[in-house]
């Protein structure tokens, strides 16, 4: 089934030293993007991490810093893959909790300004567990009976995460085959920003979603308790949600 698309969409994967999206760094990139027309183009990047890729990492994904010595580090790439994927809808397998995090926190870093929040995202690994509670390599054999071969590198995995989102289109008839639909379909919350701190009630407020001031407007505990902002600016937390929780404090200053 040839994909029923507005913009184009990127699948993608990473491969990282590890699972810490404010510690950890990408070490390789794979995407494959898919043309409205049905039109794919497909790229492959080692990245050097400019960290220790730890032992256990590498056992999982077989890169190790021998592999990435001589690779650019994510800035020197941040700008033309900003351009490749500017304008796309994203997908990916377990992208919405990892992939998409760990890509707009290396952004930031490298001072690359992309806007993602405008993008739609599909994380196939939703869908699929919803629908069947599997793993991306019996995902694989199951939608479409084959053996997934060289997991957990970065081109294989997006590959295959591709073909599964076909498969499952052909599967259920009740999925539309429309990027709106499935990227609201394979969301588990409304994010406000990537990691989820904060989420959107059924108002269309930003509310904290962790520790003692879950559930509580943001506006609210950023009046309440200033201090809050600061520990959260000052604390171990991704750069993203600093951006956005700076954002909703200044919009408090500019509207008095």
């Amino acid at each position: 089934m040839q994909l029923n698309l507005k913009n184009p969409l990127v699948f993608f994967d990473l491969e990282t030293t590890g699972i810490n999206i404010v510690k950890d760094r990408i070490v390789e990139i794979s995407f494959v993007k898919v043309y409205p027309n049905g039109k794919e183009e497909s790229k492959t990047r080692r990245i050097n991490p400019g960290m220790p890729i730890p032992p256990e990492s590498t056992a999982i994904h077989g890169i190790s810093d021998e592999d990435v010595k001589d690779c650019p580090l994510f800035k020197g790439i941040a700008k033309d893959l900003a351009t490749q994927i500017e304008g796309c809808d994203l997908a990916g397998f377990n992208s919405n909790r990892f992939d998409i995090p760990m890509l707009a926190e290396e952004f930031l870093r490298a001072g690359v300004e992309i806007d993602l929040n405008r993008r739609k995202f599909v994380d196939v690994q939703t869908i699929f567990h919803k629908m069947e509670q599997r793993t991306l390599a019996a995902a694989y054999k199951f939608y479409c009976n084959k053996d997934l071969m060289n997991a957990h590198t970065a081109e294989a995995d997006t590959l295959a995460t591709y073909e599964v989102l076909k498969a499952q289109l052909d599967r259920y008839p009740d999925l539309q085959n429309d990027i709106n639909y499935l990227s609201q379909y394979s969301s588990f919350t409304n994010n406000v920003d990537f990691a989820g701190r904060m989420i959107y009630n059924d108002k269309g407020e930003e509310v904290i979603n962790f520790g003692k001031y879950k559930g509580q407007l943001v506006t609210e505990v950023l009046k309440h308790d200033p201090s809050y902002y600061a520990w959260i600016m000052n604390g171990d937390f991704p750069l993203n949600t600093k951006k956005i929780l700076t954002e909703i404090k200044l919009r408090g200053f500019n509207s008095k």
